[in-house]
């Protein structure tokens, strides 16, 4: 069965529909009085979802806000973030720690957690930061999908949780969301269940004037189940959601709501969308939803319903506690929902570093990070690989311990995301915010254009991701511009919170591995490349020196002249660095894998590596951009400055002027100066 009319559902006891109505009333009440605190925000989801939300909260959700970050919590997620009122009022109705009606009543002014849109870590129970619409549910999709890989390897007892999502007709419109739902669908992720409003109205009028798709049969086609809900009878809600949790697919419970419910003239417009009420409106509001109370108050009876259904997941976390403790895999349960680097892998890639100086290999940095994975997916049995369709390219399946995820089989490492590079991205992040995982995923550079709404709210949250991006500059060679990626490490590097690495070497990858995956504050980026590099470094070092995001590679006594690199134009520093020493120019070669380290060491350490009283030349096969920060307003670029071209990886460097002779002719240029 895939498609359900809810009013033929099963259900044991109904619900009291006016009670509903007054927990709910309770949450419009409070949206209404903080947007117009605040003059903005947007009350009409709110409003019109707020009998589904009393529904899934006192019936449904399993929580405890005495225990937020409890493993086997239901994962709430409020893909249309613009709702936030929704959220702040069902965590402070409910007695989640961290939020008080002050906070509220500061709703989108500095210093208070209830920002415009949910911000995850500002406050307990918010799941994953929204309001970029299609993020949420693509979040959670990552989400139900780790659940059912947790779930597959420690049983039942301990992972056995549902993901929900509130989805708006624009998180259903953007382009993510159709990457996410079909992965969902083909991965059968039972546990995934979306609650669309089903509003009709978006910011310019109704939704029939920009969108006529039939989002039942979307979703059908995708392979979930859905169901036709009244968003605003409480036994309607509560019957589909007792179906929903025996599907054997993805659910999308679509219920048909009024945006703004309650208001006298707003509701079921625009206006009530995104604009501060007014003072009228909410008088007008407060007849009609029968709340003849003050701003802010709430009144006892209701106060101590909303934090009775609260309470009530207390029995549940009790009953799980005790499983746990008498679970066999406990203590290996424990150990991936904390997360830590085993003193094992540390000690492993040390010595796959030696190795590597030793033996001297010329290889691809994306072949050396296959190498760095194959130590850490033996090692550390909570990281799980995937790709968007370039496996074979981006080198992210190791060859043990790596079986892939299918349908059914949630057993594997491995998620083939297919052409998803946005769903992809969003699925990491979700896999990460669940907690038990690390994550990774590749694909080309070029295409972290793609990706990149979800890489920026994982650095805005803070999250532990991997971006594996390799074919990292014009070195991918005949694929031409449209597959060479110039200007894209500037614009990653912009990205405040986002450490990018690109390694210059077998051992700079291994390093910046062990970087990216000690981070637990920050999410990484790797540019690896197509082209084969030699070894730099071949004498070992127990220090990771990446991990000062650049440092001297090649000294030279009295040297004139620094050249500053990174990744694949280390090598050509280096060969130029001789061409120079043959012409009597002494110059420094300095490495500099990751940017957003250098700029976190002391100024002394800084003007160290710059080299003072030397002139400085920046080489990287990428567009300028940020450089003249290092080289000065004398120093010279070596690199790109317009798009690339088709041919050998060798030819389209030659053509460029990205060559040692260049770097020569830069210096002597600037030594005259």
């Amino acid at each position: 069965m895939t498609s359900h009319d809810a009013a033929t559902a099963s259900h044991s006891g109904g619900n009291d529909q006016a009670n509903i109505r007054r927990l709910a009333n309770a949450l419009r009440a409070l949206t209404m009085d903080a947007v117009e605190a605040a003059k903005s925000g947007h009350p009409g989801m709110p409003l019109g979802m707020a009998d589904v939300a009393a529904v899934l909260f006192s019936r449904f959700l399993k929580f405890d806000p005495g225990q937020p970050d409890w493993p086997d919590r239901d994962r709430f997620v409020l893909s249309a973030g613009h709702g936030s009122m929704l959220l702040y009022s069902l965590l402070y109705l409910t007695g989640y720690p961290g939020i008080t009606l002050d906070d509220i009543k500061q709703f989108r002014k500095i210093g208070s957690p209830c920002a415009g849109h949910p911000e995850y870590g500002h406050i307990p129970g918010i799941e994953t930061t929204t309001g970029p619409l299609g993020q949420g549910i693509a979040h959670a999709v990552g989400m139900a999908l780790a659940e059912r890989i947790l779930a597959a390897r420690f049983g039942g007892g301990l992972v056995d949780h549902r993901t929900y999502v509130l989805a708006s007709d624009g998180d259903l419109m953007e382009g993510v969301s159709h990457e996410a739902i079909s992965l969902a669908g083909h991965l059968k992720l039972s546990r995934l269940i979306v609650l669309y409003d089903d509003n009709g109205i978006s910011i310019d009028g109704h939704t029939s004037i920009a969108d006529s798709t039939d989002t039942i049969e979307r979703f059908q086609a995708a392979g979930w189940n859905t169901c036709r809900v009244d968003g605003h009878d409480a036994v309607d809600v509560s019957r589909a959601l007792v179906w929903a949790q025996t599907s054997d697919k993805p659910v999308l419970l679509a219920c048909k709501t009024i945006i703004g419910y309650g208001f006298p003239t707003r509701a079921g417009t625009q206006k009530a969308h995104s604009d501060a009420p007014g003072p009228e409106e909410i008088a007008g509001a407060r007849k009609i939803l029968n709340w003849p109370y003050e701003p802010f108050v709430i009144p006892a009876d209701v106060a101590a319903g909303w934090r009775a259904i609260g309470a009530r997941g207390k029995a549940a976390y009790d009953a799980w506690t005790k499983r746990k403790r008498e679970a066999a895999a406990a203590a290996a349960f424990d150990a991936a929902m904390a997360g830590e680097i085993p003193a094992s892998l540390d000690a492993a890639l040390n010595e796959l570093k030696k190795k590597i100086s030793a033996e001297k290999p010329a290889v691809a940095t994306r072949k050396a990070s296959e190498m760095a994975l194959d130590i850490i997916n033996a090692q550390w049995p909570i990281t799980i690989g995937g790709s968007a369709d370039l496996t074979p390219s981006n080198n992210t399946k190791t060859k043990e311990n790596m079986k892939d995820i299918v349908t059914g089989d949630f057993s594997g490492r491995y998620v083939r995301f297919g052409i998803r590079e946005h769903g992809m991205a969003a699925a990491l992040n979700g896999m990460a915010l669940h907690g038990g995982i690390v994550p990774y995923g590749g694909t080309f550079m070029v295409f972290s254009d793609y990706c990149r709404p979800s890489i920026r709210l994982a650095a805005l949250m803070g999250i532990r991701v991997v971006y594996v991006m390799t074919h990292d500059s014009i070195g991918l060679g005949e694929d031409g511009p449209t597959h060479q990626p110039v200007e894209h490490l500037a614009a990653l590097r912009a990205v405040p919170g986002l450490k990018v690495f690109r390694p210059a070497d077998a051992v700079e990858t291994v390093e910046c591995w062990a970087l990216a995956l000690a981070d637990r504050k920050h999410p990484s980026l790797l540019a690896l490349t197509r082209q084969a590099l030699a070894t730099m470094r071949t004498s070992h070092n127990d220090e990771n020196l990446c991990a000062r995001g650049a440092y001297e590679l090649a000294g030279a006594s009295g040297a004139k002249l620094t050249l500053l690199a990174t990744g694949s134009e280390v090598e050509l520093a280096l060969k130029a660095r001789e061409l120079l020493a043959a012409e009597n120019i002494a110059a420094r070669v300095v490495s500099m894998p990751c940017w957003e380290l250098f700029e976190q060491q002391s100024e002394t350490y800084r003007e160290s590596i710059l080299g003072p009283g030397t002139a400085r030349i920046g080489i990287e096969a990428a567009m300028r951009f940020g450089w003249d920060r290092y080289v000065g307003s004398t120093g010279a670029f070596v690199g790109m400055h317009g798009f690339g071209a088709s041919g050998p990886c060798k030819d389209v460097y030659k053509h460029f002027g990205i060559t040692p002779e260049a770097v020569v002719e830069a210096a002597k240029r600037i030594l005259k100066a």
